[in-house]
C-alpha cells in the first residue's frame, strides 16, 4: 500500500502545474487542521492530536512542517512528562484553569443564556457581553 502512495506522488511530481496544485491543496487542508487544533487546545478533547494531524499532513510536502511536527512533539512529552509527576495541587490547577477556560467560552458563545432559556432561566449574567 505505502509502495503505491509513493508511486502515485511520483508520477504527481512528473507534472509541474499538477504538483504545484497538490501543495497547495496539502498546504491549505494542513493549515486548516492546524488552526483547528490550535483553538482547541485548551479544550477537554484531542486538541493536540488535531495540532499534530495538522502538522503531520503539512509534513507530507513541507520540510520545515517535519521540523516542527519534531519540536513540538519533542516539547509536548517533556511538558507531559514533567505535569504527571507535579503534585495534586499543580494538576488540580490545571484542571481548574482548563474548566475555567471550557466556562468563560461557553458563557462567550451564549451557551448558558440559551440553554437557561429553555428551563426557563433568564438571568442577565447567563447571556453573552458578545
Amino acid at each position: 500500500m505505502l509502495d503505491r502512495l509513493k508511486l502515485w506522488r511520483a508520477g504527481i511530481a512528473l507534472r509541474p502545474s499538477l504538483n504545484l496544485v497538490y501543495r497547495i491543496v496539502v498546504a491549505v487542508a494542513g493549515t486548516a487542521v492546524l488552526a483547528l487544533g490550535i483553538v482547541a487546545i485548551p479544550y477537554p478533547g484531542p486538541g493536540w492530536l488535531i495540532v499534530f494531524a495538522g502538522l503531520g499532513i503539512l509534513a507530507s510536502e513541507f520540510t520545515w512542517a517535519r521540523r516542527i511536527l519534531h519540536a513540538v512533539r519533542t516539547r509536548y512529552d517533556r511538558f507531559m512528562a514533567w505535569f504527571s509527576k507535579q503534585s495534586w495541587v499543580v494538576r488540580g490547577a490545571g484542571a481548574l484553569g482548563t474548566g475555567a477556560v471550557v466556562l468563560v467560552t461557553l458563557w462567550l458563545l451564549g451557551t448558558f443564556g440559551l440553554v437557561g432559556g429553555w428551563a426557563g432561566l433568564e438571568y442577565s449574567w447567563m447571556e453573552s457581553p458578545l
